[in-house]
């Protein structure tokens, strides 16, 4: 089972992000996304940007991930 995690860049060095996993902070490549500005909410898989989303729908992901894997 693959799982990308929502996050929220902070910091824009590009090919790179800072990227918060709500208090988690990791280096990310975000050159696969178009467009990633920093305040954008991305889903992030092994490292990479994979997908922006918007604020709510991060929310909800993480708190699914929470129930159901205690992350």
């Amino acid at each position: 089972m693959c799982i990308a995690i929502p996050g929220r860049v902070e910091k824009i060095e590009y090919p790179y992000a800072i990227v918060d996993f709500r208090g988690t902070k990791r280096r990310v490549r975000i050159d696969l996304v178009e467009d990633v500005r920093e305040g954008d909410y991305v889903l992030v898989h092994v490292g990479f940007a994979i997908q922006k989303i918007d604020k709510s729908e991060a929310e909800n992901v993480a708190e699914l991930l929470e129930q159901i894997f205690g992350i």
